[in-house]
């Protein structure tokens, strides 16, 4: 998960995957690029929740619907219970710039991340 706010804060990580059904286009596509080590969920929504409460409120703008579904599901820490956030907003966007043109590093969620906001 890549994120990038508007003053140039960002937060990257990558959730374990090896013991997941992959689908195809990602395992070609967006394993290899990863570039950083995954680290255990519990450590994912840690610092995600630090980065977050950075905020007083947060518009999280996706170009793809999953991106939003993804989001949302990390935020989620057992039956009933989800990681404290801000208020937030979310946009899907579909006419953002194709980010597979205009990132550093295609299909590199911080990359593509950096790109939507205009970084590249």
């Amino acid at each position: 998960m890549g994120l990038v706010a508007e003053n140039g804060l960002e937060f990257y990580e990558v959730l374990p995957y090896q013991h997941m059904k992959i689908d195809p286009w990602v395992e070609q596509h967006v394993i290899p690029i990863l570039n950083k080590e995954p680290v255990h969920k519990h450590l994912f929504q840690e610092k995600l929740k630090d980065y977050l409460l950075q905020f007083s409120k947060i518009v999280i703008v996706a170009d793809w619907p999953e991106d939003i579904q993804h989001f949302c599901a990390v935020l989620i820490t057992g039956p009933g219970m989800r990681i404290p956030t801000p208020k937030m907003t979310f946009v899907m966007d579909p006419n953002l710039p194709d980010t597979s043109r205009y990132s550093k590093i295609p299909h590199n969620a911080l990359e593509d991340a950096r790109a939507l906001l205009g970084k590249v």
